[in-house]
C-alpha cells in the first residue's frame, strides 16, 4: 500500500467518517462490487482509478472529473481519475495516483492511500480496474489540465450524491440498467455510478430513494457509449 508522510502541523490520520468508509471497502470483495468475471483466457489490461475523498466546507467530498466531449472514447462522461498500468509504475495506487496527477494536477504529496479494492474486470474492452480509496488529506487547486481529454474536474459533495433527489436507475438503449446521480448538470453513470452507489450503501450511507424512478441515458452518452461498444471500449 503506497502512503506518504505527513508534513509538519498537518494531520498525520484521516477523519473518522473516511477511515470507516475505508475500512468498509477494505473488506468488499469483488462480488459485492460486480457481477463480470474474466474467462481464463482473457489476459485483461491492468487499470486503476483514484477514489479521492477529503473533507470540503459543505462536508465530505469525492473528486470526479467530465471527460473532454471530444475524446474518440468515453466522450463526455463523468468518471474517477484513472487509465491504463504503465510499465514504471510500482502498483496500481502508483497508476491512480500518477493519472489523476497527470488529468487534473493534484499534488500528489498530499494524497493517502486508505485502502486498495479488488480488481474489477470491464467487458468488453477486457481491461481489470483496480480501484484505489485515498484520502486527499491537503487539498489544493485541480483543474482539467489537458482540455483535449477532460472537460472538467470536480470535488463533488457526497451529501449531494447522497440527496435522494438525486439518484435514479439510468436505462441505455441495449437493455442495461443501472445507478445513476445527477447532480450540478453532470449525469454519472456506469461503472463510476456502480462503484460509487455500492460502496455507499457497504458503508451505511444511503439514504432511501425512489428506486422505480428509471430514467433514459441522455442521448449524447448514449452515442458515446454505443462508439465504445462498437470500439470494444468498456462503459
Amino acid at each position: 500500500m503506497t502512503a506518504t508522510g505527513a508534513e509538519p502541523g498537518e494531520a498525520s490520520t484521516p477523519p473518522q467518517w473516511l477511515a470507516d468508509l475505508a475500512a468498509v471497502a477494505a473488506g468488499l470483495t469483488a462480488t459485492q462490487l460486480t457481477s463480470f468475471r474474466p474467462p481464463r483466457d482473457a489476459r485483461p489490461r491492468a487499470a486503476a482509478v483514484l477514489m479521492l475523498f477529503a473533507d470540503g466546507r459543505s462536508g465530505p467530498e469525492v473528486l470526479l472529473l467530465e471527460r473532454s466531449h471530444e475524446m474518440r472514447s468515453h466522450a463526455g462522461q463523468v468518471a474517477f481519475p484513472g487509465g491504463s498500468r504503465e510499465p514504471g509504475d510500482a502498483d496500481a495506487a502508483a497508476t491512480a495516483i500518477r493519472e489523476a496527477a497527470e488529468e487534473t494536477g493534484l499534488d500528489p504529496s498530499s494524497v493517502q492511500v486508505l485502502a486498495v479494492l479488488p480488481e474489477l474486470w470491464l467487458p468488453p474492452s477486457n481491461f481489470v480496474v483496480t480501484p484505489v480509496l485515498a484520502w486527499w488529506r491537503r487539498p489544493g487547486p485541480v483543474r482539467a489540465v489537458d482540455p483535449a481529454e477532460t472537460a472538467s474536474v470536480h470535488r463533488m459533495p457526497l451529501g449531494d450524491l447522497l440527496d435522494p433527489a438525486n439518484r435514479s436507475s439510468v436505462r441505455h438503449p441495449s437493455g442495461y440498467v443501472g445507478p445513476a446521480f445527477v447532480v450540478g448538470g453532470l449525469f454519472v453513470w456506469g461503472f463510476t455510478a456502480g462503484l460509487l452507489s455500492r460502496l455507499l450503501a457497504a458503508a451505511g450511507w444511503e439514504r432511501p430513494w425512489d428506486v422505480g424512478r428509471v430514467v433514459d441515458l441522455p442521448g449524447d452518452l448514449v452515442r458515446s457509449s454505443m462508439r465504445d461498444l462498437a470500439r470494444g471500449e468498456p462503459d
